[in-house]
């Protein structure tokens, strides 16, 4: 297509919004898949620029085999929260789609690109930030030094590392002061399950 301008996107999933001519369109067509993708806990992106066209990404949470004891631990554990949550990555589209997970869930996000920024935030806000979503590996300020200056702020924030790291051990164990450790890309339920972990941790 031709790309959307902003208002347009703004409307984009909304039933019987459309840009067609009278008798041409319902405006349904993206609002039911919308709601199809929500129902099987997934998301869609959308990026658009008028003269360019129009890109969508959807998200589906990935299909696995789970233990007994995993499957009843997460149904267990409440994966929603109010809390307000920093979320540090240098990846837009990461920090994007983890946002919106988090947010649908009822948490308040923050976001920040870098270490740098991140300190910034956390020391502005500190006090209301219950939890750290960390990347590991970043621009100008790693994930491990970042942690080490937001421990002078504040000796022992909760912090979750966050890594598309692939070998056995997890990167957690060399990050002190880290809580605990979730892979990239991130999948709802154990984003949602391993950040509420987390938050009720003493």
């Amino acid at each position: 297509g031709h790309g959307m301008d902003q208002d347009t996107l703004k409307h984009l999933f909304e039933p019987f919004y459309t840009t067609k001519e009278v008798g041409r369109g319902t405006g349904l067509g993206l609002a039911v898949v919308y709601g199809i993708v929500e129902q099987h806990g997934g998301f869609i992106n959308c990026e658009s620029e008028t003269g360019r066209g129009t890109r969508f990404e959807i998200y589906l949470p990935a299909m696995g085999i789970e233990r007994e004891k995993d499957s009843e631990e997460n149904a267990a554990m409440p994966a929603f929260g109010t809390e307000t949550i920093l979320l540090v990555d240098d990846e837009e589209f990461v920090r994007d789609l983890a946002d919106r997970i988090l947010s649908k869930a009822g948490y308040t996000v923050l976001t920040a690109a870098n270490g740098c920024d991140a300190l910034q935030v956390y020391n502005t806000g500190k006090d209301k930030i219950s939890l750290v979503i960390l990347d590991l590996i970043m621009p100008e300020m790693g994930g491990k030094q970042c942690l080490e200056e937001l421990m002078k702020i504040d000796p022992k924030p909760k912090i979750l590392v966050a890594s598309g790291y692939t070998g056995e051990e997890s990167p957690s164990a060399a990050v002190d002061g880290a809580c605990g450790f979730i892979r990239k890309p991130f999948k709802v339920k154990e984003l949602l399950r391993d950040v509420r972990k987390v938050l009720d941790s003493q």
